[in-house]
């Protein structure tokens, strides 16, 4: 079989909710991987941050395969011998009292938001069913039916209600909008992403997450922060939130704490918020498995043995550095922080992001646009200097050749 009958394939059997771009890939080995014809590509997206660690990191590999073989699932109506690992690593690690293990991103949003409104109800003492969750425009959380019903995003909401009530959006980035809805006495939490990366690597202004939680505080209200994305070293430090000193209330985490490997997610928070969910409350049958307790441990072994925040810092600069001084018609913004960098495209001659991420593929490099106008550069921070700048030369090449 070739690309175009593996593609036509999944047409004809798969739902048609993804758009990806016309490669189909076999193998990944570290920040590259392999087409079907055996052509070699930079990934530079990373599945979404998920593959920090590089594509089948031997570690995490044998992490898994070793698991597989003894136990792979219990469910939580039994203990298991490599669950309570992972829990004492994840919260010593990240300095909380509690996890709770899940499997996407959606679900560990999905668990923040239940533990919020309980812990209002239970705690704040909010009317039932009168808590209010206040989250930004241009946010992206997930797909979930809840989820989408705070998304300023047409393409993520349209066709979808009727809507879960109890969200209060607000520009991103604006201080005196937030301190205006945390003053109701119904708001039980915050929910933001320390920096916007699906809506296009939107990086807010210094200080602007230390004055959100610092305001939180004031008012009584749970500082929730979403770091699937921007979690796990890609912006330059374990957190996001690390940049400001600022420890949320509840850390949401996913995508590369597996490694790429299998899905995993986890929301950490102290015993006041984490023990207002009693048993029988939320749950979910693969959350905390064997496999993945045991994969997600050497994921994060990784992250720091291989010191990939600080590999991220350096290797994020030299990526904006070296955009911000090539000049292109193309190029409109170069933003970003650590390794999560995006580049703002201008529309040449009618084409858009999408024919600029095409024109790259075909030299030799796989990224993919974000709402039209954007694309994003997110590579595995295992990357070196060396194979970055070849990459960078990729890019400015196609850039180059496009117009």
């Amino acid at each position: 079989m070739e690309t175009k009958d593996y593609i036509e394939r999944e047409g004809r059997f798969g739902a048609h909710n993804y758009h990806p771009l016309p490669v189909v890939l076999e193998r990944g080995e570290g920040i590259f991987v392999w087409d079907v014809e055996g052509k070699r590509y930079f990934d530079f997206l990373a599945a979404y941050s998920a593959v920090n660690q590089g594509h089948c990191h031997p570690k995490i590999v044998k992490a898994m395969v070793d698991q597989a073989s003894k136990l792979a699932l219990t469910s939580r109506a039994f203990y298991n011998n490599v669950l309570g690992e992972w829990e004492e690593m994840m919260t010593c690690k990240f300095g909380y009292d509690k996890v709770l293990p899940m499997n996407s991103g959606a679900e560990a949003d999905e668990t923040a938001l239940k533990l919020t409104r309980k812990w209002g109800y239970m705690v704040k003492k909010i009317p039932q069913n009168e808590a209010r969750i206040v989250v930004c425009d241009g946010n992206f959380h997930g797909r979930t039916i809840t989820i989408v019903s705070m998304s300023s995003d047409p393409d993520c909401y349209s066709g979808f209600g009727p809507f879960t009530p109890g969200f209060v959006n607000i520009p991103y980035n604006d201080i005196e909008a937030l301190e205006r809805e945390l003053q109701h006495p119904n708001t039980a939490g915050f929910l933001v992403e320390p920096i916007q990366a699906e809506a296009g690597v939107y990086v807010p202004a210094d200080g602007y997450l230390k004055k959100a939680a610092d305001l939180c505080k004031k008012y009584n209200v749970l500082f929730v922060a979403d770091e699937v994305q921007t979690g796990l070293c890609r912006t330059g430090l374990m957190l996001a939130c690390d940049h400001e000193g600022v420890r949320p209330d509840i850390l949401v985490l996913g995508k590369a704490i597996s490694g790429g490997m299998l899905p995993v997610s986890c929301v950490l928070a102290d015993d006041e918020v984490m023990l207002t969910i009693k048993p029988g409350e939320h749950g979910s049958t693969y959350g905390g498995n064997p496999i993945a307790a045991k994969v997600s441990i050497a994921a994060v072994e990784v992250l720091y043995d291989e010191k990939l925040a600080e590999n991220a810092t350096r290797i994020g600069k030299i990526f904006r550095d070296e955009m911000k001084v090539f000049y292109s018609p193309l190029i409109e913004e170069v933003r970003g922080k650590g390794l999560l960098n995006a580049i703002q495209i201008r529309t040449f001659e009618g084409k858009k992001a999408w024919d600029l991420c095409l024109a790259m593929k075909e030299n030799g490099l796989l990224a993919k646009p974000t709402h039209e106008h954007t694309i994003r550069f997110t590579p595995p921070l295992i990357i070196t200097e060396e194979q970055m700048r070849e990459a960078i030369g990729i890019i400015q090449k196609t850039m180059q050749e496009f117009i």
